[in-house]
């Protein structure tokens, strides 16, 4: 059993500091948990928040929806795509009315064969609905566990999944299963976010294996975005009295064994104005005083199978950076000692550094 105290921890920020507001948050009706559930599959909270609004209205309960013509529930359907999950819908409203009397069984294997109700959905009626200590586990789930435990298995192969989901349920609140599922995923939403995580904020920053070593952005780990043909890169050249903090790079990925300063990669086009600086600074370490000395410009590295493209941050520090344990801290005339990419060296040629 892992020993981090996330339950408590967690738990208390969900009850005093969770702002997320959706309109299924907190519901104990299986029918709403799953309906809401089956829309989200495939699309964005912002869209799926209307059609949830929508098919609540239109059809309250469970009898509502299973009665109703196929093509007046299709029509309400309209636009949100993947018209399979409507198809199921529909067969499985009208399995709970012939099965069970139209009431979900809180029975997470009987729930699993229902049709397209899988782990991650039976897991949320039962936990949510009826009390059951399953765990919920979807990507934000896998990123916060992955930093706070600081795990690099990939996350999209079959032993990350087992993994994670055995640790997700390890971590579990027994006593408030509902609390704990909503929490750890929506702080995942709204703190531990992918590119820029709210750091300074966050109630497991105490515990985070991640933020501790420096790895916040090497994690978590996914096999299909190391075969990415086009990557982004934002290199923090960190300096604190004539020092710079650089790492060797030892994942199973491109440059391994490379040195680097701190490293952001994104899916977006960053500019790092100097708002977007202060701010990945306050929420990322909780730094106010700084020097931003240079943001260079764009260069790209062509590599065989990938196309890099990255910028160079220089900030100057005031006090030395305590949370990059795994990081050296080195002279500058030492740099020219190690051994970086050649998108690095561009990089600090560019920043005028080299």
């Amino acid at each position: 059993m892992r020993q981090q105290p996330l339950a408590p921890l967690l738990l208390h920020w969900h009850r005093h500091h969770n702002q997320r507001s959706m309109p299924w948050k907190g519901e104990k009706d299986p029918y709403k948990i799953w309906l809401s559930e089956i829309i989200l599959q495939q699309t964005r909270v912002e869209q799926g928040w209307v059609y949830y609004e929508r098919f609540v209205l239109q059809y309250p309960t469970l009898p509502d929806l299973a009665h109703a013509p196929d093509e007046a529930v299709f029509k309400l359907w309209e636009g949100l795509g993947y018209y399979s999950r409507c198809k199921n819908l529909l067969q499985t409203a009208r399995a709970v009315l012939r099965q069970y009397g139209g009431q979900f069984p809180a029975d997470y294997i009987a729930l699993l064969g229902l049709k397209g109700i899988g782990p991650y959905t039976a897991a949320a009626i039962a936990s949510f609905a009826f009390q059951l200590p399953y765990a919920v586990v979807d990507g934000n789930v896998f990123r916060v566990l992955s930093r706070v435990f600081g795990i690099d298995t990939p996350i999209d192969s079959t032993d990350g999944k087992k993994q994670f989901t055995q640790l997700a349920q390890e971590v579990l609140s027994q006593k408030h299963p509902d609390l704990f599922n909503q929490a750890i995923m929506d702080l995942g939403a709204t703190v531990c976010k992918p590119t820029l995580p709210h750091c300074s904020s966050c109630p497991l920053l105490s515990v985070c294996t991640a933020h501790r070593e420096g790895t916040i952005h090497q994690l978590p780990v996914k096999e299909k975005i190391l075969k990415k043909k086009k990557r982004q890169f934002y290199y923090f050249l960190l300096e604190q009295q004539g020092k710079v903090w650089i790492h060797k790079r030892t994942r199973k990925d491109i440059w391994e064994n490379l040195y680097e300063p701190y490293l952001v990669e994104s899916d977006e086009d960053i500019a790092w104005t100097k708002n977007e600086v202060q701010q990945w600074l306050l929420e990322q370490w909780g730094i106010k005083k700084y020097t931003l000395m240079k943001v260079s410009g764009k260069e790209t590295q062509q590599l065989t199978h990938q196309q890099i493209s990255g910028k160079l941050i220089h900030i100057r520090l005031q006090k030395p950076l305590l949370a990059l344990q795994q990081y050296e801290a080195i002279a500058w005339e030492q740099l020219q000692e190690k051994p970086f990419s050649k998108l690095v060296h561009q990089l600090m040629k560019n920043a005028g550094l080299w």
